[in-house]
């Protein structure tokens, strides 16, 4: 009996899908119905050619290959299961963009899935659990993970991550669902190095809900931690390219750019409750925002005295917080990466953001119910279905207003020279949106139209060494061609 047990516990995950077959089904239809279209849309000129189009190691099953593939850095990221999939995908697909597409969508229904399964059981309700998985799923700030076909390690990463924690987030854990949790981190680690945070979101939980003594919680983590220390290593020396991306951030030091990630982090917190225009570059300011700055600081400061207050008396709410911050705190910049603030940052916080909001607003019903409806009414003539249905609206309401702002985002993503068309309208400013909206009408055969583009930029955008060398570099090679 003991031995059959131990067997199936690595397969409790699938134990668990199946048992919840209507909201998940409901789930499964939002992401295919909203992101479906994805497999009509090409690849672009925004990293895709690195990742896929001419990366030799998608091209072949050779042992020396794949020895390559488990050891070479990408792109300034060492991510061999991403790449693994990549292959995989040539393999199916060749260069057909739709493929790729297509498990892209895939990997973002497992992760919905996987999402309202965790929410489900931290949050003991499966209303809050399906309302945060729909809006994690719909969400307009998803749609450049989920159709940039080079995001890929974000969602392959995510699924590692959140297979990992639902087998380490409990109270109690047996050493099979200890094995099954690393076993996952690992795939997380070699997907992304994001996953580098889900030993001290395991902690956090550890200490403050499982109530696990300090010394026992760090223990537990030191192994996990160790292997997160070497990826994060391999990740930092790999960071030597300064090509593309917004590199003004650079020269500034530690405090600045905490100061300036102050400030990006509440216009996150803006961009999840009210998500407005989209782009994939955004050029945020980094000069002249004292106020903003002192804003920010206060308002942070005082989140975290009110979480810490609430924790006390619901470990949860803090844990949520923790866990939205550390998500987010290997895209802040602590080491340097190109570009300050990204849609695709936001993908995995929007969880633990999102199941928060839905858990307070439900308590909220519930305790407007208890001490208005019931106190006025009584008890018996006070329906139990009222606190549901009404969260129920509420969640449809926010779920049809985020789909038809994603639905008018996807068609951005559409090709390179689509997306770069729309990006030079939202910020003209940068002269890397300017050189991929020339690279897009040159490989169009338009290399009129996109010498003038470079000419107005060098006018124009105020180009850094690196991105003015680039300029004339095109300029040359072009104009030689014509």
């Amino acid at each position: 009996m003991t031995s059959r047990k131990r067997v199936e516990l690595p397969w409790q995950l699938w134990q668990a899908v199946k048992s919840q077959k209507i909201p998940l089904v409901s789930l499964a239809l939002v992401v295919l119905v909203s992101y479906g279209v994805a497999v009509t849309f090409d690849f672009v000129n925004w990293d895709d050619p690195w990742y896929v189009i001419e990366n030799p190691l998608i091209k072949s099953w050779q042992p020396e290959n794949l020895q390559q593939v488990a050891t070479k850095v990408v792109t300034r990221n060492y991510a061999p299961l991403t790449i693994l999939s990549f292959l995989i995908d040539h393999t199916l697909y060749g260069l057909w963009a739709g493929g790729y597409h297509l498990t892209n969508v895939l990997l973002h229904l497992v992760n919905v899935v996987l999402a309202y399964l965790l929410v489900t059981r931290l949050s003991g309700n499966r209303l809050v659990g399906w309302a945060t998985a729909a809006v994690f799923a719909i969400h307009p700030v998803q749609v450049e993970t989920v159709v940039w076909i080079s995001s890929r390690k974000g969602l392959l990463s995510g699924a590692f991550i959140l297979a990992s924690l639902w087998y380490w987030l409990r109270k109690e854990r047996t050493l099979e669902q200890n094995t099954c949790g690393f076993v996952c981190f690992i795939g997380a680690l070699l997907s992304k190095a994001l996953a580098v945070v889900v030993p001290a979101i395991v902690f956090c939980y550890d200490y403050w809900v499982a109530k696990v003594p300090f010394r026992e919680a760090v223990k537990r983590q030191i192994f996990p931690g160790c292997c997160a220390l070497l990826l994060l290593v391999i990740t930092m020396l790999a960071q030597t390219s300064e090509l593309g991306g917004v590199r003004d951030h650079f020269g500034m030091s530690k405090l600045e750019l905490l100061s300036v990630d102050s400030v990006i982090m509440s216009k996150y917190v803006q961009m999840l409750v009210w998500p407005q225009t989209r782009s994939v570059l955004y050029d945020p300011p980094v000069t002249g925002i004292g106020g903003l700055v002192l804003l920010a600081v206060v308002c942070w400061l005082t989140a975290a005295v009110l979480f810490a207050r609430m924790g006390k008396r619901e470990p949860l709410i803090l844990f949520a917080g923790a866990t939205f911050v550390l998500l987010l705190l290997p895209v802040l910049n602590l080491f340097p990466i190109t570009t300050l603030m990204n849609d695709r940052y936001l993908y995995l916080p929007c969880i633990p953001f999102f199941g928060l909001l839905f858990s307070g607003v439900y308590q909220i019903l519930e305790r407007l119910k208890e001490r208005v409806l019931i106190g006025y009414y009584g008890r018996q003539r006070v329906s139990g279905y009222l606190v549901p249905a009404v969260f129920g609206i509420l969640v449809l309401a926010l779920v049809s207003r985020f789909s038809l702002q994603t639905e008018q985002y996807l068609g951005v993503w559409k090709n390179g020279l689509s997306l770069w068309q729309y990006t030079s309208r939202q910020v003209p400013q940068l002269p890397v949106v300017q050189i991929q909206l020339a690279n897009s009408y040159h490989q169009q055969g338009d290399s009129a139209r996109a010498v003038a583009i470079l000419r107005q930029a060098l006018r124009d955008t105020d180009p850094d060494r690196l991105d003015q060398a680039r300029i004339e570099q095109k300029l040359n090679d072009w104009q030689s061609d014509d």
